[in-house]
């Protein structure tokens, strides 16, 4: 299956209530062979309207972190979230809507073989990296897991919420450009 009919699968999925509220299926973006892979949380208001991952201010700050250490969604990196459709109010994605979206993402990872993921985000960090995983202690670490490696760091909306966090952030995207260097990732 390629990633464009996986896409068009998910448009159609009901599998939880989030579908009920949704305008658009946020399935994911960038190179669809991608060696760095993103995962956020779930699409916000501005994600739901567009049908893009990470498009309003959240989004404008991640393009900035990838700027700065020469990534970008259009040329190498894919970004995609836990659940596709929208939680009511933006509020965190429950754990069972998570499950129910997590083969979406398992077939995207099929797809894609992204050597690096990075969790965008406490969400998405604790589901794949481990349920104990904390963004403020662990935050820029690299674990292996099934011969990938992931890495947590702030989501950029908690950084715009709390700018005090953006420093540490940094560093984290910095040593993701460590990381690609040392493995020779072509990007």
């Amino acid at each position: 299956m390629t990633l464009d009919e996986l896409k068009a699968k998910c448009a159609h999925c009901t599998k939880c209530p989030l579908c009920e509220g949704r305008t658009n299926v946020v399935f994911g973006m960038g190179k669809k062979d991608a060696d760095i892979m993103l995962i956020g949380e779930g699409p916000g208001e501005n994600e739901d309207l567009q049908g893009m991952p990470f498009v309003g201010r959240s989004g404008q700050l991640l393009d900035k972190f990838l700027a700065a250490v020469d990534l970008s969604r259009d040329k190498n990196v894919y970004i995609a979230n836990m659940v596709k459709c929208r939680p009511p109010k933006n509020r965190d994605p429950k754990p069972e809507e998570q499950d129910m979206c997590l083969e979406w993402l398992r077939e995207q990872f099929k797809i894609i073989r992204p050597k690096i993921i990075v969790c965008v985000g406490r969400i998405s960090a604790q589901k794949l990296i481990g349920p104990d995983f904390r963004v403020t202690k662990e935050h820029g670490n690299f674990i292996e897991k099934n011969g990938v490696l992931m890495m947590g760091t702030f989501h950029p909306a908690a950084i715009l919420r709390n700018p005090n966090n953006k420093e540490a952030a940094f560093g984290d995207w910095l040593a993701l450009r460590d990381k690609i260097q040392e493995l020779e990732i072509r990007i």
